[in-house]
Parts: C-alpha cells; structure tokens; sequence
C-alpha cells in the first residue's frame, strides 16, 4: 500500500474541503487545485499549488482548458507496478497523482433556471472533472478517487489507520461510485440536448 503524497481538489460543492485538504496537509500530501477551489483553500489557509503553475501550461480558453494535460492524466493513469509505466513518466517528468476529489459543474440546476440559453447550458457542461474522474476510476489500484463530500471521512480514517494509504477495497467502491456519476451527469446532458431546439 503507497501512501498519498499528491492530490487534486477542485470542487463545485465546498462543503467540508478546507477542513478535509487541512487534514490532507497533516498526512504531507501536497496539493494542487484550480480557480475557485484554490482560492477557498488558500482563505482557509491551506498550501496549494496552482495546477496550471504543476503543469507548466497556462489555463485557457476561458477555463475550457485546465486539466487537460499529461502531466495530469498520465499521473493519474500511470500504473505505479508497471515498469514501463514508471519509466515513461521519469522521462517525462510526470509524477505521481495518488488521490482526485472532484465534483462536477452543476448542469441541472443550470438548465433548470428559467430561460436559460442553449449557450448557458453548453458552458456548464464539465469537460476536465468527468476526465479527471474517469482516469482515477479506472487505475483504482492506484488512486483514490472521491466525488462525495461524506467519503471525506472515511478516506481520513483509513489514511490514519493506514500510515497514509487507504485499502484497494475502498478504492474500488469509490471508483464505482465515480461511474455512476458521471453516467447520471451525461444522461442529464443527453435528456436536455435532446429537447433542445439546435442552431437555426
């Protein structure tokens, strides 16, 4: 079992994060965020790193583009037992990312706002977390990967009991918890685009 030294925050729902990042920075797991997330932590008084200032790219596109990067997915998706693996991303400078707390652009309550445009509800569709999310999910053994602010608890129980790790079967849970999320956020997306009226 590795211990987390690295983790990505970046929320939409900040319930309890400054307190879990907090606690996050006792274990020594260094943190990188975005936007808002940072600016919440670094009000609370946590260390964070911007992940445009990790990556060495800056964000763009109007936040379009933040996450999307190879030192973010091949830190998450890299498989630390895999040789090849760990010798790619030596050459590349890519280090390890061994937990993601994601939660996502609130699309439904965007769309159901009264009059909102099809532009409005194009621009809260999230394109970085469900990615970051997925690439976490799918190398669970690796990574740790919560979308829920009540897991906040049960990782710091287990990081504490664990001297810093949490155990592959949590991780799996959590992972399976990642894709049912993300299959109900793009049915959200499905079942609005598909009564939406399209450009004229």
């Amino acid at each position: 079992m590795r211990k987390i030294e690295r983790a990505i925050i970046s929320v939409t729902d900040k319930s309890g994060v400054v307190e879990f990042a907090k606690a996050l920075a006792g274990f020594g797991v260094e943190i990188l965020s975005t936007g808002g997330t940072a600016k919440a932590l670094r009000q609370g008084g946590v260390s964070v790193k911007e992940i445009s200032e990790y990556t060495g790219f800056p964000e763009m596109l109007d936040g379009r583009v933040k996450t999307l990067h190879p030192k973010v997915h091949g830190g998450l998706l890299g498989m630390r037992d895999n040789p090849e693996h760990v010798k790619m991303m030596k050459e590349h400078g890519i280090r390890n990312i061994d937990l993601v707390v994601v939660n996502l652009y609130q699309f439904e309550k965007t769309v159901a706002k009264e009059g909102v445009t099809i532009e409005e509800a194009i621009e809260n569709i999230d394109i970085g977390g469900p990615t970051m999310l997925r690439s976490s999910a799918k190398n669970y053994r690796d990574v740790t990967v919560v979308v829920d602010p009540a897991d906040y608890s049960v990782v710091l129980k287990e990081m504490k009991e664990l001297g810093g790790a949490t155990s592959i079967q949590t991780r799996f849970r959590l992972a399976k918890k990642v894709f049912a999320l993300t299959h109900q956020y793009d049915g959200a997306i499905t079942r609005y685009l598909s009564k939406a009226e399209g450009p004229k």
